[in-house]
């Protein structure tokens, strides 16, 4: 441990010197109540415009009594992965229909991460290419019919969907993944196709199946080029925290009543020479696209985490005692290789089943995958959220108790938390009532980010904290306040706008007596989970 004993004006002087001197980054807040004709400012790489954060009146009084520099034994803040589906696709959660105006879409938007917010949620995964659409701007696929109820029409007023929940998001302290579907070219509630759909500017690709669904042939590698081209060109674009991809690899068999019909393509592989089995020569087409697209995120944005959400079951008898649908051998989803290899910096496995169903029980599956978990990525399981409070919170609570280094759940989906209020309620006061910190991928940054510059100040009767975002605005994601009453620290998560909180200078116990505001300290936290270093600074409790 490292002690400053300077007297007390000096330390404030050195202080408000770096106050003046220090900037942060002017970023833009959502409305809660957008107006009509409000535009999305236009995605872009350039820097916002900074503005000098205000130095606090020289007239209150300063109350540093010493600083110590990481303390032994300093608390830390929770770590967990909380985060639910917001799915587009047939309008299950948002738009809740197309062809809402602008402003009811954003109005609906921001509710949703309102909710989410309140209840100590610290991320969203939003579907954005439902069916080789997309829910933002894009030159590659047209605007989604789950939207504006016409497929290629854009919203009117024109505003970005994707920008905006994105600032929306980062603005509530939320991670914001984007959900995508790989192969999917046209969902059987999407209505009319359009000139722009990949089914009519590149039929080679696609294939109709008997439900009515089209389907991109995954074998191919057009589809491959354009599917990897959609999602880098999200990455690259959009100041997204996450790529998702769900359990849609080859469709469900249910979809096609019988086998693929890519006889066209495995024709070919065979003329060319091709020695695999189908089976294989399916599992290997989705695997090497996985493999590339993951090397590539990592090229262009490391920090961008690359997520999958696999079937529940990687094969029957995967533990002994496990019963059910075979995604190896139906979808051609090798979900046990992409896990062993780490192609992924987090695997969400959909574990939609009680704890207690025995042929498909929620901890004998969990604990499978994590034995796959070969080099130690997130595994964060995705839970049925529609199966009860007390099953979803048991669930939660076996999650951290086999997981202890990386806990965390997806909650599939929002609606049960948006219907049910007896579940919010029951989740806000059990196992979310204190809020957490996505965890830490080492593997993709381990740099601590820079330590902000925090003031505590005499306001009447409270402390003022106030602090200043670190000069890398990447490094200031969120900021964690750890205050001590007595000898009891907690703590408080800020999202990245927030510079400044209150204190009360004591608290004042059943019998009266009285608990004085002890020590504070402020941390940063940056885009991979990583914290700053800690600063405990005593206060003076006599002024």
């Amino acid at each position: 441990m490292t002690f400053f004993r300077t007297p007390c004006f000096i330390l404030l002087c050195f202080l408000l010197l770096l106050l003046g001197c220090k900037t942060q980054q002017n970023t833009t807040t959502p409305s809660s109540e957008p107006a009509e004709d409000s535009q999305a400012p236009a995605v872009s790489e350039e820097p916002a415009e900074l503005q000098t954060t205000p130095v606090p009146p020289i007239e209150e009084e300063a109350i540093v009594q010493d600083v110590i520099e990481e303390p032994a034994d300093h608390p830390q803040a929770n770590r967990e992965f909380r985060a639910a589906w917001v799915a587009s696709v047939a309008n299950i959660n948002w738009p809740s229909k197309p062809g809402l105006s602008s402003k009811e879409q954003q109005q609906e938007a921001i509710a949703l991460l309102d909710l989410l917010k309140k209840h100590n949620f610290n991320a969203v995964i939003l579907q954005i290419r439902p069916q080789t659409d997309a829910l933002y701007e894009s030159k590659l696929e047209p605007w989604s019919y789950f939207l504006t109820g016409e497929q290629g029409k854009a919203p009117d007023p024109f505003y970005d969907p994707l920008h905006f929940w994105i600032e929306a998001a980062h603005d509530r302290g939320l991670e914001l993944h984007a959900w995508f579907n790989p192969y999917r070219a046209h969902h059987t509630s999407g209505k009319n196709i359009s000139e722009q759909s990949i089914i009519k500017t590149n039929p080679e690709l696609v294939v109709k199946l008997k439900d009515g669904h089209y389907w991109m042939d995954p074998s191919q590698k057009g589809t491959q080029d354009h599917s990897t081209a959609v999602v880098m060109d999200v990455v690259e674009r959009y100041d997204i925290d996450g790529i998702h991809f769900d359990d849609y690899f080859y469709p469900y068999d249910s979809y096609h009543g019988g086998d693929f019909p890519d006889d066209i393509s495995w024709k070919a592989y065979q003329t060319g020479g091709g020695e695999l089995s189908r089976g294989d020569w399916r599992r290997e087409s989705v695997n090497s696209f996985i493999e590339n697209l993951y090397e590539e995120i990592k090229a262009k944005k490391p920090h961008v985490k690359f997520g999958l959400s696999p079937f529940g079951i990687w094969r029957p008898g995967y533990p002994k005692s496990i019963a059910g649908y075979d995604q190896y051998d139906k979808l051609y989803a090798d979900a046990k290789l992409w896990l062993n290899e780490g192609w992924i910096d987090y695997y969400t496995p959909q574990l939609y089943w009680k704890i207690n169903q025995i042929p498909q029980s929620f901890p004998v599956l969990l604990g499978w995958w994590s034995e796959q978990n070969l080099k130690k990525r997130h595994l964060w399981p995705g839970i049925n959220a529609a199966l009860g409070e007390d099953e979803v919170i048991n669930q939660i609570m076996i999650t951290r108790g086999m997981l202890p280094k990386s806990p965390g759940v997806v909650h599939w989906s929002i609606a049960p938390m948006v219907k049910s209020k007896e579940l919010a309620t029951a989740i806000l006061e059990g196992p979310y009532k204190k809020p957490a910190l996505v965890p830490a991928s080492p593997w993709l940054d381990n740099k601590a980010p820079e330590s902000p510059v925090a003031v505590p100040m005499v306001d009447g009767q409270s402390v003022k904290l106030t602090w200043i975002a670190p000069a890398n605005a990447e490094d200031g994601f969120r900021y964690v306040v750890y205050f001590r009453y007595g000898e009891i620290w907690d703590y408080k998560i800020f999202d990245r706008n927030t510079i400044e909180t209150k204190f009360s200078r004591f608290v004042e116990r059943k019998n009266g007596d009285k608990v004085y505001l002890k020590a504070l300290a402020v941390t940063t936290v940056d885009r991979t989970g990583n914290e700053s270093g800690f600063k405990e600074i005593l206060i003076d409790s006599k002024l």
